[in-house]
């Protein structure tokens, strides 16, 4: 075995090179990912999928319940029509901001991964599935050591 950095002979005992002094050891075919690189790809794709998932009912109550749209009863209460373009509007802001959350992690932006752990904490009341996007979001972006991880991975790109 030879020390890849100066080429002295080593014996499989030596652990490090006596000339240079690096480390010997099997040098990895493959380079090492961080922890969260796979996390994040899979991370943007899923905030992107149910954030577009959200539209679709946000846009509905925007559009159908207008007030004189006739498809309410006559004698719903004035304000209904009102509060159901109020909820419609509330599911359309929360799909706009997953879905910068899921394009700034997918184009690896400083400020995707601090959207996406607060959109989290909210999607954990969403069951069943907001919740486990909640969880797995959590789970992945939200360690110290995944923020070291994503703030080289956002510099990189």
């Amino acid at each position: 075995m030879f020390c890849d950095r100066c080429g002295t002979r080593l014996s499989d005992a030596q652990r490090f090179c006596p000339s240079c002094g690096k480390p010997g050891g099997a040098v990895p075919l493959m380079p090492q990912q961080s922890r969260i690189a796979g996390h994040v790809r899979l991370l943007g794709i899923l905030w992107l999928a149910s954030s577009a998932v959200h539209l679709i009912p946000g846009l509905f109550m925007i559009n159908f319940f207008r007030p004189g749209s006739g498809i309410l009863d006559s004698d719903v209460p004035p304000f209904v029509p009102g509060l159901l373009q109020g909820v419609g509007m509330f599911l359309i802001a929360g799909a706009v901001l997953g879905l910068l959350a899921g394009w700034g992690l997918l184009d690896r932006q400083p400020w995707a991964r601090t959207l996406a752990i607060v959109l989290a904490c909210f999607s954990l009341l969403n069951a069943p599935f907001g919740t486990a996007l909640g969880i797995y979001t959590l789970w992945a972006l939200l360690p110290a050591k995944a923020e070291e991880e994503y703030r080289q991975m956002a510099r990189a790109a």
